[in-house]
């Protein structure tokens, strides 16, 4: 990716823990308008210092950046939060 990244608040990044910690199922909206539904596993830090969601849809395992995440939402039910928009505050 092309553009510098810009971490996420620590705040933030903890609502992305517990989802993977639940395994939940997300409705994950992207800065650039699109949208995607798939169940959360994983956090990632490459070498570069950028941070990735990784996750699984019906098109297979996906390394979101997490600087071009706009907000996630848990589908499944009773889910331990709600809608959460992510900014790109620094820790």
């Amino acid at each position: 990716m092309s553009d510098a990244y810009r971490p996420l608040a620590c705040d933030l990044y903890d609502y992305l823990e517990i989802a993977c910690m639940h395994r939940y199922r997300l409705r994950i909206e992207l800065v650039d308008g699109g949208e995607l539904q798939a169940r959360a596993l994983t956090t990632r830090t490459e070498p570069s210092k950028e941070e990735f969601f990784v996750v699984q849809s019906e098109a297979g395992e996906q390394r979101l950046r997490l600087d071009q995440l706009l907000a996630i939402t848990p589908l499944d039910p009773g889910a331990s939060f709600g809608r959460v928009l992510l900014g790109n505050r620094p820790c």
